[in-house]
């Protein structure tokens, strides 16, 4: 049975008249106004803006606002995560071209540092150097 407060009672008010087993029972008030009764849902209403004054809407009023800041911070979420796939796309570009760019240039120190390329380098820029002809010795601690 409905109460004045709108919540669901599922037990049976005490009757204080005694009713006869068998014969049909009295008809019992339900306690609403004419202008409480239960409002269709109506197209018109919805476009002019009126259904959202109606009690059920302003009861209903923080659920639909919880619903809606879920809403945001959903797509909120998948705007982030769609930002960090960007960022991690990029990154992965920029290291694959930093690890070319280590690779050519280890090659070029590995060819620039032989010994004979050391040599011509010396020689083309007129520094005086030469080249030992001597083997290196090695030295023995006693």
């Amino acid at each position: 049975m409905f109460r004045d407060d709108r919540h669901i009672d599922f037990t049976e008010p005490p009757d204080n008249q005694e009713t006869p087993s068998r014969g049909p029972k009295p008809e019992k008030e339900t306690g609403k106004k004419p202008d409480q009764e239960r409002h269709k849902f109506r197209v018109r209403e919805l476009l002019d803006g009126t259904i959202l004054v109606r009690e059920n809407m302003v009861r209903q009023l923080p659920y639909v606002l919880f619903l809606t800041l879920l809403g945001v911070l959903y797509i909120g979420n998948r705007f982030h995560a769609e930002r960090m796939v960007r960022q991690i796309s990029a990154l992965k570009t920029e290291v694959g071209n930093l690890r070319a760019e280590q690779i050519t240039t280890t090659s070029e120190l590995m060819n620039i540092s032989r010994p004979s390329e050391v040599a011509a380098l010396v020689q083309s820029k007129n520094l005086g150097l030469k080249e030992s002809l001597e083997p290196p010795k090695k030295l023995k601690r006693r």
